[in-house]
């Protein structure tokens, strides 16, 4: 095994302080770059899916369940398959308790093209309590380039897409795909890609971060049992 290079702690210390230089750029660009992300244009979402969770058939705008932001995570379950991606399986461990995500009016759900028979045995299997919708039957997975067509056969990948919700309409705001999803699952890495972002006040584009009426994100930050909801 190659290990890293045994140094004094004044080495150390000195390669150490070089590197957080590096690591401050980067955060610097990562905020211009979600700040630019936040700037992308929306479409409306006019087709009428139905999807198929716990309490029946739900559509597009019920799960947001009351919330104006939406994240999807595109879960990679094939209707002929007898279990879940182990991937995606492992993506959907990592996800915390989401009443802070909600605290920012967002909503997190995932979404397979599997029935919803399927998918239960194996979300009880793994524990999660996260909502789990079935597509089975729409074209959501495929509007969303989730399910693709690759020399004649249906291929699934794993993605993440953001909604936003506007009154009775609803708009696509952000999709990634496959290695576009390396480090998220935490609460502040989703609310990232969507069009409101952390809604602080130190974020571009400006007027964003009271689009409640309430104080701006982290101000809102309480235990997870302690929100009004």
């Amino acid at each position: 095994m190659s290990l890293p290079e045994v140094v004094s702690r004044a080495q150390w210390r000195a390669a150490r302080e070089e590197l957080l230089l590096k690591e401050k750029a980067a955060t610097r660009t990562r905020d211009a770059l979600n700040a630019q992300r936040r700037r992308l244009p929306m479409v409306e979402v006019d087709e009428e899916y139905v999807f198929q969770g716990g309490d029946g058939k739900a559509t597009l705008p019920e799960l947001f369940e009351g919330h104006r932001q939406l994240v999807v995570y595109h879960f990679m379950f094939a209707p002929e398959w007898e279990a879940g991606c182990r991937s995606c399986s492992a993506f959907l461990d990592q996800i915390g308790h989401l009443a802070h995500l909600k605290a920012r009016d967002t909503a997190f759900a995932a979404v397979s093209r599997a029935p919803y028979p399927k998918l239960l045995p194996f979300k009880a299997r793994m524990g999660w309590t996260v909502p789990w919708y079935s597509s089975y039957g729409s074209g959501f997975n495929r509007d969303f380039e989730v399910t693709l067509e690759r020399d004649g056969e249906l291929v699934e990948r794993p993605g993440v897409s953001c909604f936003l919700r506007d009154g009775d309409q609803v708009f696509h705001t952000y999709s990634t795909y496959e290695r576009g999803l390396g480090g998220l699952g935490s609460t502040t890495s989703f609310l990232d890609l969507t069009a409101l972002g952390r809604q602080e006040e130190w974020e571009e584009p400006a007027g964003r971060a009271s689009a409640f009426g309430a104080p701006a994100g982290s101000a809102r930050i309480r235990y997870h049992d302690e929100y009004d909801f």
